[in-house]
């Protein structure tokens, strides 16, 4: 009987260690699963949001024939790489106010919305899907034609590269910048062509994001600080307050600051 009641105690010494071993077991499997869980979420969102994107393209853009460019010669204005069809788009959703194409990035190729605020487009897609990667959207106060002094335009940084995930290739090589300078808008009225003046990271609240009621000093001021901002060498530009910028910003993963290419219009032509 002594014998019996020493090995009782190592018993139950012995099952609660088997019951927490099997508690850390279960706690071990059911994080493995939960971030499998977001892991797939997150696959899936950011496949929806390409494969939305990537149909929006193949129904509303087409690429410009090789054969087109023999008969524009050196003196004519250069003609957009991509035509789209407006109509379509806007069957889709009335708020496209143009198409954004970077030459040098030729992911970013997508349509430009407006909305009534800055927070709708966040992560509403263009078929008006919640989806992380939104829609490249304008500001809300600029116009939508493009006209103003600056036109800022907003998307997001997105881990596979979509959207403008490869807009900060700007200043992490220079010769993404050398392979093309221009990117371009097109719109329902008229393509734009804009030459890249500055890329650089700013802060959520700097001066880069100011918008002007219309040309002047401080204008001119702003054009020649954010020239000196760049990160990058860019060719020598003389800029004028007759001039016209476009400043793509997209965040970088610090919640203070962002990273934003600028680019001055260098020429506009009717669309069609």
């Amino acid at each position: 009987m002594g014998k019996q009641r020493t090995n009782q105690p190592r018993r139950k010494k012995k099952k609660k260690g088997d019951l927490l071993l099997t508690l850390a077991l279960i706690a071990a499997i059911a994080v493995f699963c939960f971030a499998a869980y977001n892991l797939f979420h997150i696959y899936t969102e950011y496949k929806k949001g390409t494969d939305e994107y990537n149909h929006i393209e193949q129904m509303a853009v087409t690429d410009r024939a090789p054969e087109d460019e023999e008969l524009v010669d050196a003196v004519s204005e250069p003609k957009p790489p991509i035509s789209v069809d407006f109509d379509t788009l806007k069957s889709v959703n009335p708020d496209v106010v143009g198409w954004i194409y970077i030459e040098a990035l030729d992911n970013i190729n997508y349509p430009v919305v407006q909305g009534d605020d800055n927070e709708t487009y966040l992560h509403t897609t263009y078929e008006n899907n919640y989806n992380f990667a939104g829609t490249i959207f304008v500001d809300y106060e600029n116009s939508s034609d493009f006209s103003d002094c600056n036109t800022l335009i907003y998307g997001h940084n997105m881990k596979n590269g979509s959207m403008f995930g490869n807009l900060k290739k700007f200043t992490e090589d220079q010769s993404t910048y050398e392979k093309s300078k221009y990117f371009w808008i097109l719109t329902p009225e008229k393509n734009y062509r804009y030459e890249i003046i500055s890329a650089y990271t700013t802060g959520v609240n700097s001066d880069t994001y100011t918008l002007f009621k219309g040309p002047g000093e401080e204008y001119l001021n702003y054009l020649n600080t954010i020239q000196g901002y760049s990160e990058i060498k860019t060719e020598a530009t003389e800029l004028t307050v007759k001039d016209k910028i476009v400043t793509l910003s997209t965040c970088t993963g610090n919640e203070a600051t962002r990273f934003v290419v600028q680019g001055k219009q260098v020429n506009a032509e009717p669309a069609g």
